[in-house]
């Protein structure tokens, strides 16, 4: 956990100004308590708002959440905590969307603030790294982007796919296009990682969307693109992280 509880300082070569919003909201149904759930002797929250800090590229960091555990976890980490998250928006029907603009809107109307970027941080990405925050801001700057957003290259080829119909039989989930035989000759094709989600605020505001025809991906590789969603997701990423800290301390 974060010793130093100061504000964040951002690197020399960050001009705009960044919220960073990490969304932990206390009900789950898979897991649990799923973002104090232990990875690694760590919660599952605490890997993002690390490397949050480690990245060196955000004006504030913030936890949005309804529960007063992993507020009080939040706080120790050294995440800024400045309000609660409504109820209405605690609900397994609530999006992401909805909790960013209200955090949004909050700091505009209480604190006058307003950043030029607003970057979400989902607990369930524990293998982003800080390397991965700052490329990603980089890129949205070199490319005056609307929003960037990260992804990781699927070995499901959408060509490949199937569905059951209602007869049982198994049959082409696109039978108007015709799949190459051979992988090799598959155009690549990728996935929303759930990791980065980058936009500028005003687009936000107006659009309420982070995807739009100019939005750039930040590509992933798989082996930092795993999202936790069940308990087998959690088991791999606890195997994953322990051996990354073995090898860091050898």
């Amino acid at each position: 956990m974060r010793s130093d509880l100061g504000p964040l300082k951002r690197s020399e070569h960050s001009t705009p100004s960044i919220l960073g919003i990490v969304t932990a909201r206390g009900g789950s149904k898979a897991i649990p308590r799923k973002n104090l759930a232990l990875l690694a002797n760590k919660p599952l929250l605490a890997w993002t708002v690390e490397v949050a800090f480690e990245s060196a590229s955000l004006d504030r960091l913030v936890i949005s959440t309804d529960d007063p555990e992993i507020a009080e976890v939040g706080k120790k980490l050294g995440a800024e905590m400045p309000f609660p998250r409504p109820a209405a928006l605690a609900t397994d029907s609530s999006t992401s969307m909805d909790v960013i603009l209200h955090a949004i809107r909050w700091f505009a109307d209480n604190e006058n603030y307003r950043p030029d970027y607003v970057l979400l941080l989902q607990p369930t990405s524990p293998l982003r790294t800080a390397t991965d925050i700052r490329e990603s801001i980089k890129l949205a700057l070199a490319k005056h982007a609307d929003s960037v957003v990260s992804v990781c290259e699927t070995h499901q080829h959408p060509l490949w796919m199937k569905r059951v119909n209602e007869e049982g039989r198994l049959v082409d989930l696109y039978p108007q296009l015709s799949a190459p035989t051979r992988r090799q000759d598959l155009s690549p094709v990728f996935a929303l990682n759930g990791a980065i989600y980058l936009a500028l605020r005003t687009f936000l505001l107006s659009e309420r969307t982070f995807i739009s025809d100019r939005t750039y991906a930040y590509v992933m590789p798989e082996n930092r693109s795993l999202d936790v969603d069940t308990p087998w997701d959690l088991y791999l990423a606890n195997l994953i992280l322990n051996d990354r800290e073995r090898r860091e301390t050898v």
